[in-house]
């Protein structure tokens, strides 16, 4: 395998929980860098100090976006091997890696990604639900209107759905699932993979909000939800122009209400367009 390049960033997948689960090539990169780029310098040290190694560090995280995307940017310019690293799991999802991708984009800047764990393909892989189509919606608003919106807004998605979730949030996200689904839906609730303390709970929403009304949610939990099934697609018997007068009532433009429409039908937003436009 070859070291690490000058001036290239480095997206290293660590693990999710059990620190084992470091790949042999992530490793490699980890030591042969100049600097790690952390979400939380503190977790990444005992991930250093369980492979016996250190490097130097500086945070990079959602709440030093731009002062430390400065230095990022600073220091691959000057021909340093920087590996971005964030607290579990991979770069780039649901978490700042992906504007640090961005403004190495923006600046020519070559990137390459180390793969590895990532807790959402991990929680589908053991869900029992359908693995073969999914979307991945990370953390929910912590607003609770703007929640409820997001889950009505995907109340008729088919694929599989993958949220995460944090355990003070949980009983309030169910609820609202519940709400936008129905009481029969499947999900899998997944909690601490890989760690000590890892449970799978397979039910539906309606015994899942019972089974946490009765036991405090403990860990972080990724949340994989059933699809809709075709026949409860809301707009089933809608016309193409209902379909675009429902989400346009629920505060979109014009314009974004077709492409909605469009996803849904699973066509293209030109078809909506021709269909609205026609009359």
């Amino acid at each position: 395998m070859t070291e690490p390049e000058s001036g290239v960033l480095y997206l290293v997948a660590t693990p999710i929980g059990n620190l084992s689960d470091l790949s042999e090539r992530a490793l490699r990169v980890l030591k042969g860098a100049d600097v790690i780029a952390a979400e939380d310098t503190r977790v990444t040290s005992k991930l250093m100090e369980r492979y016996g190694f250190s490097k130097p560090m500086f945070p990079y995280h959602r709440h030093n976006l731009e002062r430390g995307g400065a230095q990022l940017l600073e220091k691959l310019k000057s021909g340093e091997r920087v590996a971005l690293v964030t607290d579990a799991g991979t770069p780039g999802i649901s978490d700042p890696g992906e504007d640090a991708v961005a403004l190495c984009a923006a600046e020519g800047i070559r990137t390459v990604a180390i793969p590895g764990a990532c807790a959402a393909v991990t929680a589908l892989t053991v869900s029992g639900l359908p693995g073969g189509r999914f979307c991945f919606e990370g953390f929910l608003s912590a607003q609770p209107s703007a929640r409820a919106k997001q889950l009505r807004a995907l109340a008729a998605e088919k694929r599989t759905v993958i949220f995460y979730e944090a355990p003070h949030r949980l009983r309030e996200t169910l609820a609202d699932m519940r709400a936008a689904f129905g009481d029969t839906r499947r999900i899998s609730l997944c909690r601490e993979l890989t760690k000590l303390n890892e449970e799978i709970l397979r039910t539906d929403l309606a015994d899942a909000v019972r089974y946490f009304e009765q036991t405090e949610p403990r860990g972080e939990f990724v949340l994989v939800v059933e699809g809709a099934p075709e026949e409860d697609a809301f707009w089933s018997d809608m016309t193409v122009a209902e379909h675009v007068a429902f989400y346009v009532d629920d505060g979109m433009t014009e314009n974004d209400a077709m492409k909605a429409a469009a996803k849904d039908r699973g066509v293209a937003k030109s078809e909506i367009y021709k269909e609205i436009k026609k009359k």
